[in-house]
């Protein structure tokens, strides 16, 4: 992996880290798109350089998990349905998701299609957007962390299944992306922890793996950044319809492009 390599890996991971498109899905389809082959440092450093994303959360949101310690509490206990079920289905999901396009790109458009049906029944009237997190009950947080466990399948994304649950609930867009913010750092925290603790003999072996993890550990973090500042802004007045006629252009470039 070149540091170009790195730096564009970096770029991508900001951009879709935290929007509603599936992280997993754009960085293997770029890295299929680029030729480069799978392997031990190449899964390392996608967690690292989710760990510069994360990175971003921390600044942003230090203060509302020191200050608000039931909703920090309702965050963790989100988490733990996410971490037994993504221990658990992890290997498999892996082995069947990861290795088919055809299957990766019809879980991605299929969220898509989940995105415009739930804003028509907005549209309708059949779905109010009311609530915000101060009103986020133990048995909503569970379920949300289900939700969230799903997006283990490449193609999911988990602000898009977290933000598709949350509206489903009654909740504004912008507390929902705010609620899969602050759900993502323990999660991907603890993830990065465990692949690097795996993996930890890659830096001991060739210390020159440092360089390119730092480059796309900073790019991530600068990019995924600008976004989450930018997201919220946008769902506050916007719908996720963008997100889905974004994943449904994406899917066409790819089978022009892949052929899958």
């Amino acid at each position: 992996m070149t540091i170009l390599h790195s730096l564009i890996f970096g770029i991508v991971e900001g951009l879709t880290e935290f929007l509603p498109i599936s992280s997993t899905f754009h960085l293997i389809t770029v890295g299929r798109l680029l030729g480069l082959e799978s392997n031990p440092f190449t899964s390392m450093f996608e967690v690292v350089i989710q760990g510069g994303a994360i990175l971003s959360l921390l600044f942003i949101y230090t203060q509302t998990f020191l200050k608000n310690h039931t909703l920090t509490l309702k965050v963790l206990f989100s988490f733990i349905p996410t971490a037994v079920i993504g221990l658990i289905l992890y290997k498999v999901i892996k082995g069947v998701f990861f290795s088919t396009n055809a299957l990766m790109l019809a879980v991605f458009v299929g969220i898509g299609i989940l995105f415009l049906l739930i804003e028509h029944r907005v549209t309708l009237g059949k779905l109010s957007l009311h609530k915000s997190l101060t009103s986020i009950s133990w048995k909503e947080a569970l379920l949300i962390g289900l939700a969230q466990s799903t997006a283990v399948i490449p193609g999911v994304s988990r602000s898009g299944s977290v933000i598709l649950l949350m509206m489903y609930l009654g909740f504004r867009r912008d507390e929902a992306a705010k609620y899969t913010f602050l759900l993502s750092v323990p999660t991907i925290l603890a993830a990065s922890f465990l692949d690097l603790y795996q993996n930890r003999l890659i830096f001991v072996d060739n210390p020159a793996n440092f360089t390119p993890l730092a480059v796309g550990f900073i790019a991530s973090f600068i990019v995924a950044y600008l976004v989450v500042q930018w997201l919220l802004h946008y769902l506050g007045s916007h719908t996720l319809r963008l997100f889905a006629w974004y994943r449904f252009a994406i899917a066409i470039f790819i089978l022009f492009i892949l052929g899958v």
